[in-house]
């Protein structure tokens, strides 16, 4: 009988130790991947400086009004800003100012153009409402857009960091129950 057991517990210790293991590298394979993807779109958005912005004029451009540019057929928002002294155009985020220079803001509902113009409308009634905002511009003096959000600011990045830091220490945590559990059981045995 007490073969058996020690047997069924070797199997065991082997068992949680292969799947603390197999975290700690599922962790290490995850902080490779959010390093070379996340990590570099974090260190290289220029918008870092927080400001108070005061809404000028907002505008809703339909298709005909964007000067014929190659855009999809949605009604878009341009939100005209003053920002650290001076007249800009705000942006959603940094992909809003690399789609459509012309638009502050492009609804998410591209399926329906009501459903876009909507959405654009309540965003407009939002701004009217909160005329005075934060939001994030580029340090360079000539700079003349904003932005509303980063896409990946400080706490993105901590939420992208969080869990595979939890499933390493959980993969540690594991390892070093399975190596004190080894260590206790030989001073048992010699006693």
């Amino acid at each position: 009988m007490g073969k058996k057991l020690v047997m069924a517990q070797k199997r065991g210790e082997t068992r949680a130790l292969c799947l603390g293991v197999a975290m700690v590298v599922c962790a290490a394979i995850t902080y490779y991947i959010l390093g070379t993807t996340v990590l570099p779109l974090y260190q290289k958005s220029v918008w870092t400086q927080e400001s108070t912005c005061h809404l000028i004029e907002t505008n809703i451009k339909d298709q005909d009004e964007l000067g014929g540019k190659k855009v999809s057929q949605y009604p878009c928002l341009s939100v005209n800003v003053s920002a650290v002294g001076r007249w800009a155009m705000l942006y959603h985020t940094e992909d809003t100012r690399d789609q459509n220079q012309q638009c502050s803001y492009i609804p998410g509902h591209l399926d329906s153009y009501q459903m876009a113009l909507a959405d654009v409308k309540k965003v407009r009634a939002n701004f009217h409402e909160h005329r005075a905002f934060y939001c994030l511009s580029s340090p360079q003096v000539n700079e003349t857009s904003v932005v509303y959000r980063r896409l990946y600011g400080p706490q993105i990045l901590l939420f992208s960091f969080f869990w595979p830091t939890f499933l390493l220490s959980g993969g540690l945590l594991v390892i070093a129950m399975v190596k004190l559990n080894r260590s206790l059981s030989i001073l048992a045995a010699q006693r």
